[in-house]
C-alpha cells in the first residue's frame, strides 16, 4: 500500500476510523431532533434553546434547520470562557423578493424562522458579564427570518457576539417591501456586533425589508451584495473606531438610504439607488419616497460613496442624489 492506509474501512486502524467518523458526524445538530417542527403552528422556542445548548456544550457546531416555517424565538446564551463557532444553516438559499413596483408574494420555500410578537429579535445573542461580549463567531446561512408588517420585534440582533457572518439571508416582515406599512416601533432587521475590540461582521447576499432600520452597521463590517428596501433607514452607521467597507449595496425606496448616527469611517464602492417615481406611490406607501440618499446632519461620517440613481418611470437621474450634511463624505456618480 506504499505506506498508505487502505480506504477499505475494514483494514483501517480502529483509532483512525473512529476519528474520521467523529469528524463526519459530530457537531451537527438538527433542530428536529430536539422537537422542533416546521409546521407554521408549533412554538419551537424551547426546542431551539435545547439544540443551541447542546451545540455550545459540544464547543460549537452546525445547527441544521430543515425546510419549513419554524415559529419561535432563538436566543444564543453568552460564552465567555472559550471561543467557539456556531452555525445556523437552513435547507436552501431563500428566494429573494424585493422591488419597486407591484404586489409580489413572498415565498415559503426553504427555511423560515418566524415570530410576530415583540422583543429584541427573532434571532438574538446574550451578552456576558458587564463590559464583556460573548466569544462566539456566529454564522447564519440560507435562512429567511420573518416578522410581521410594522414589526415590534427585530430580525437578527447580534450586537452582543464577538463576530458574525451572514450569507444568503433574507430578513423581512412577511410582505413585499413596496406594500409595507410605515414601521413605527424602531426595530431593526439586522444589528451587527458592537464590540470595538476584535469585532468582525461579514455580510454576503443579505436582504432586509420593512423595518425602521434595515441594517445597524457597527465597526469592522465588510458587506457585499447587500439590499435594503422599503425601510425608513436603509443602512445606519453607528459610532466606530474602525472603518467599514461595502462593495455593492442596493437601496430601494428607503426614506433615508444611508444614515450616519455616530462617528464612523466607511466606503461604499457602488450604491445602486432606485426611488419611487411618478404614479408609483399610494397613501399607504408614500412614506417610502426618499428624503435623503445620505443623511449626516451632524457631519459625523468620514466616507467615500460611488452612486447611481434611477427614478421609477423616469430612468437614470443622477442629479437627483440628495445629501444632508456629510461634510466629510465624498459622494460621486459612477464614472465621474
Amino acid at each position: 500500500m506504499n505506506g498508505q492506509y487502505s480506504r477499505n474501512p475494514t483494514t483501517m486502524p480502529t483509532w483512525l476510523l473512529l476519528s474520521i467518523l467523529t469528524l463526519c458526524v459530530a457537531k451537527r445538530f438538527n433542530v428536529s431532533d430536539f422537537g422542533a417542527k416546521g409546521d407554521g403552528i408549533t412554538d419551537n422556542s424551547a426546542a431551539f434553546t435545547a439544540c443551541v445548548n447542546a451545540a455550545i456544550t459540544s464547543n460549537g457546531g452546525t445547527i441544521i434547520f430543515p425546510a419549513g416555517v419554524f415559529l419561535g424565538r432563538l436566543t444564543i446564551p453568552a460564552v465567555v470562557d472559550r471561543w467557539i463557532t456556531l452555525e445556523l444553516v437552513g435547507d436552501s438559499e431563500p428566494t429573494a423578493v424585493f422591488g419597486t413596483v407591484g404586489n409580489a408574494q413572498l415565498s415559503n420555500q426553504g427555511t423560515i424562522i418566524q415570530n410576530n410578537s415583540s422583543g429584541v429579535a427573532v434571532v438574538s445573542a446574550q451578552a456576558g458579564p458587564p463590559n464583556h461580549f460573548s466569544n462566539i463567531y456566529l454564522v447564519v446561512r440560507n435562512l429567511q427570518i420573518r416578522t410581521s408588517d410594522n414589526p415590534s420585534i427585530g430580525g437578527i440582533d447580534l450586537s452582543a457576539v464577538q463576530q458574525c457572518k451572514l450569507e444568503n439571508v433574507f430578513v423581512n416582515t412577511g410582505v413585499y417591501d413596496v406594500q409595507a406599512s410605515r414601521p413605527t416601533h424602531g426595530t431593526a432587521g439586522v444589528v451587527t456586533p458592537g464590540l470595538n475590540n476584535g469585532a468582525l461582521t461579514i455580510l454576503r447576499n443579505v436582504i432586509v425589508s420593512g423595518y425602521a432600520i434595515g441594517i445597524v452597521v457597527n465597526e469592522h463590517t465588510d458587506g457585499d451584495s447587500v439590499v435594503v428596501a422599503g425601510n425608513v433607514q436603509g443602512l445606519r452607521f453607528m459610532k466606530a473606531n474602525h472603518a467599514s467597507r461595502f462593495g455593492r449595496v442596493g437601496a430601494y425606496r428607503n426614506t433615508e438610504q444611508i444614515t450616519v448616527n455616530g462617528s464612523h469611517a466607511f466606503s461604499i464602492q457602488q450604491v445602486a439607488i432606485e426611488k419611487s417615481g411618478p404614479g408609483q406611490t399610494t397613501p399607504r406607501n408614500a412614506w417610502q419616497e426618499t428624503l435623503y440618499d445620505v443623511s449626516d446632519p451632524a457631519n459625523r461620517g468620514v466616507g467615500d460613496i460611488t452612486y447611481w440613481v434611477v427614478e421609477g418611470n423616469v430612468g437614470a437621474d443622477n442629479a437627483n442624489f440628495t445629501q444632508l450634511g456629510g461634510a466629510r463624505i465624498r459622494s460621486r456618480v459612477v464614472g465621474s
